[in-house]
């Protein structure tokens, strides 16, 4: 169903994040992907439209290595949207990287298998580059916003995605740490390509709540429970919102990066 309604930027979060929105509005949306994880609330922050999508419902029932990325991120481009703020939830595989910190990516690895990543199926075939995966724009605005509200900050790091929903074992978790990763997630990939693919900006919050497995056993490094998990996130979300609002009221009307035109070049 097309929808009249209209934002400029983007957010994938919780539902809890649509406190921050003024005269809400929810609306369906269906894509030629089918649908996306819910529906879309839309308001205002900062005098800017925003659409806002839980990546996994409401209710939290679609586990990562199901989430219909491609709806998502096409239901966000169909409502106009050029800029995406993407906040996760993440694991630690740098001792230096603790529980409560939060890591600005520059860098994806990919590790899932299986998951629909791309439009452009054929036949055009289409090369989209992703060197750098995360908009140079935003990445800044970012860094500023979470510094600014006394929260520690990684200026760079590599998110690797697994597939979910299992979590890694040791000796999975210590090849990663052994590659200088520093972040592990389930939900990156493919949600931040699918974005290039669509000309939209994409910038990553990621909130770390626990050191992940291999780091078990280390100097001041305890194993890793769901109960501490659920404190770590739930004492640093408002902080998550408060960044999200800043970020959203830095962002200029103008874009400066090569985000918006990644399909230059790239069709043969």
């Amino acid at each position: 169903m097309l929808t009249a309604e209209r934002a400029e930027i983007g957010v994938f979060g919780g539902s809890g994040f649509y406190s921050l929105l003024s005269d809400v509005r929810e609306v369906p949306i269906e894509t030629p992907y089918g649908a996306p994880s819910d529906r879309f609330a839309i308001g205002e922050i900062a005098g800017k439209r925003v659409a806002f999508l839980p990546r996994h419902g409401k209710a939290h029932q679609h586990p990562p290595h199901v989430i219909n990325y491609r709806a998502n991120l096409w239901a966000m481009k169909e409502l106009g949207v050029a800029r995406i703020i993407g906040p996760t939830a993440c694991g630690s595989l740098d001792p230096s990287v603790a529980p409560g910190h939060m890591v600005v990516a520059d860098q994806v690895v990919d590790r899932t298998t299986g998951r629909k990543d791309t439009f452009y199926d054929g036949p055009r075939t289409t090369h989209v580059s992703f060197a750098h995966p995360y908009c140079p724009q935003l990445r800044p605005i970012a860094i500023q916003a979470l510094r600014s509200l006394g929260v520690e900050t990684h200026e760079n790091g590599t998110i690797v995605v697994i597939q979910g929903p299992r979590f890694s074992t040791k000796a999975e978790s210590r090849w990663f740490s052994g590659n200088g990763w520093q972040v592990i997630n389930m939900t990156q990939y493919p949600e931040c390509y699918l974005a290039r693919e669509l000309e939209i900006c994409y910038v990553n919050i990621s909130l770390i709540t626990d050191y992940d497995v291999g780091l078990e056993g280390m100097p001041g490094i305890e194993p890793v429970s769901h109960e501490e998990v659920i404190r770590v996130f739930a004492g640093n979300n408002h902080r998550v919102k408060d960044a999200i609002f800043k970020i959203i009221e830095a962002i200029p009307a103008t874009r400066t990066c090569a985000c918006g035109s990644a399909l230059t070049g790239a069709r043969l």
